[in-house]
């Protein structure tokens, strides 16, 4: 995105699945973009406390939960935090924030997770992390590390949880964008869409190799469970 807006100020850019536009400088306002960018974003601030109240809440006992992302990647990623802070603030857990910026970095901050007392993973959204999602997993799993990802997809490879937006609706709606401002609508009166379809994925199989009972609020409000 910080490519293609370098690269042109005249012709309309629809982005998909950016995390704050607004705060990344993309555009002047959700309602109001101005130039020629507008599109679809992606998490809200707010998911931070989500993550963090669904993994207590599968995990009752955390003591620590590790927060990783790559601030090259994912330089919005400290938009979370606010919002986990004060889920932390309400209860005992300590919140350690892991930046990684390699496959040795993630290795060591989820070994440095699992030599915590009861220590949980939180996965931020980062195209780095998500395209080495197998490899994360499968370090929670060789240290027993309860975590929790944004991509729903994880799950299927064996990750625990994720909650985030389904970011295939948000890749069909901005078709009906693509098609208005190919028919001669301004991208600076296109206002920003922020997402409106949310999943829950869980992994039973998981939880149950690392000895977690999967309680039956969390069945109940998944859109998949995996067995």
């Amino acid at each position: 995105m910080v490519a293609a807006r370098l690269a042109t100020s005249a012709i309309p850019i629809v982005f998909v699945a950016i995390a704050d536009p607004v705060a990344q400088g993309f555009v002047q306002s959700l309602a109001r973009p101005g130039g020629n960018i507008t599109g679809f974003g992606a998490e809200e601030p707010s998911m931070g406390a989500n993550w963090v109240q669904l993994l207590n809440e599968l995990a009752p006992r955390l003591g620590s939960i590790t927060v990783m992302f790559n601030p090259d990647s994912a330089p919005f990623a400290r938009m979370f935090l606010p919002a986990m802070e004060v889920v932390r603030a309400s209860s005992a857990f300590e919140l350690v924030i892991s930046p990684v910026r390699s496959k040795n970095e993630i290795d060591r901050a989820i070994a440095a997770t699992s030599g915590q007392q009861s220590g949980g993973l939180i996965a931020l959204p980062d195209s780095f992390l998500n395209s080495r999602h197998e490899m994360i997993v499968a370090l929670t799993a060789k240290h027993h590390v309860p975590a929790i990802y944004s991509v729903s997809e994880v799950t299927r490879s064996g990750g625990l949880i994720a909650h985030g937006i389904e970011r295939a609706d948000l890749f069909r709606r901005s078709a009906v964008y693509l098609d208005r401002v190919l028919k001669g609508e301004k991208a600076a009166d296109l206002p920003v869409q922020q997402p409106n379809k949310f999943e829950l994925v869980l992994n039973l199989k998981t939880a149950k190799a690392l000895g977690l009972d999967v309680p039956n609020t969390l069945l109940i409000s998944a859109n998949a469970v995996i067995e």
